[in-house]
């Protein structure tokens, strides 16, 4: 049965909030849109006229959606080929959702997302619903079947787990942007040492190619690892540009709220290197090159104009 279209609407308001939602308890843009998706078919076969808090109730049907995708998804990524890391979304995309504070902006950045998948489904939720949307604790009780205690113990351990592994700190926006463009000129220079002094020292570099795309399986560390590969990578070859299908329009943008090299061929976006850039230096790397993840990248990249690439490559 066709819902009323004042009920559609209603749903249609809360679509963007629940793709943010999705998102960031999934690290995946076409996953979220699907939770998304089944969660309006459920509202669509629900007593709507029953429900007192449409809100609330989309939430629990879409946050318990995305656990039981996690709990599957855990089992898919031990088998997956490589470095597993989110699908990148460039700036403007709402599925970012709410950028207000800097937690906000923290929990959809890669370094967090990817932090996100060492915690249990619950704690990943708890912690997503409070840090990201400022859900209280009695509403994240009521929507994982929890107490409101239980609630605030998750999050703090949650919240301690990911703390555990990022000690970083904001970088103004102009400034990050002037760094990846001293990266980038480091990188095509064909020495080591001008990149080594752009690193921290305990630096990392993680590419996800899926099995499609070639990625090492294993992280690059350390300064003069990271800057050794780097130069490698940004070294023409006839091999490379046969690879990558023609010649790299080499953009700087943002994705996920970090500062970003943006790889383009033909309209087509092949790569998407996220920065974690520090006032100590470049502390990370996250390349993603599986082509699966992005496509809602090219997507967007075609409905905007981003001018002229900083220099094309290969």
């Amino acid at each position: 049965m066709a819902l009323p279209v004042s009920d559609v609407e209603r749903f249609e308001a809360s679509r963007p909030r629940l793709e943010a939602i999705a998102y960031r308890l999934l690290g995946s843009a076409s996953e979220a849109e699907d939770a998304v998706q089944e969660t309006y078919l459920r509202w669509q076969a629900a007593d709507v006229a029953r429900v007192e808090v449409p809100e609330a109730w989309l939430t629990k049907v879409l946050t318990n959606l995305c656990l039981n995708q996690l709990t599957s998804a855990r089992a898919r990524r031990e088998t997956y080929v490589g470095q597993w890391l989110p699908e990148p979304l460039l700036a403007g995309d709402p599925m970012l959702g709410p950028a207000d504070t800097a937690e906000q902006r923290e929990s959809v950045s890669f370094a967090v997302l990817t932090l996100l998948e060492r915690l249990t489904p619950g704690e990943r939720a708890v912690y997503v619903l409070r840090e990201a949307f400022g859900y209280p604790h009695r509403e994240i009780a009521a929507i994982l079947d929890l107490t409101e205690a239980a609630s605030q113990q998750v999050f703090h351990r949650a919240k301690r787990h990911v703390a555990e592994g990022r000690t970083r700190t904001e970088v103004d926006g102009a400034a990050a942007r002037r760094v990846v463009e001293e990266f980038l000129a480091a990188a095509t220079s064909g020495r080591t040492e001008p990149l080594v002094r752009l690193l921290t020292a305990d630096a990392v570099s993680i590419g996800d190619g899926g099995g499609k795309v070639p990625a090492r399986t294993k992280a690059f560390e350390g300064a003069r690892a990271v800057a050794t590969f780097m130069r490698g990578l940004f070294k023409p070859g006839t091999a490379k540009r046969a690879l990558a299908g023609g010649t790299v329009a080499v953009h700087v943008d943002t994705a996920n709220g970090d500062p970003a090299v943006v790889a383009v061929v033909d309209g087509r976006v092949i790569g998407v290197m996220c920065l974690e850039v520090t006032p100590e230096g470049i502390a990370g790397f996250r390349n993603q090159v599986n082509p699966d993840k992005l496509e809602r990248a090219t997507r967007r990249w075609a409905a905007a104009d981003h001018g002229e690439p900083l220099f094309h490559a290969f």
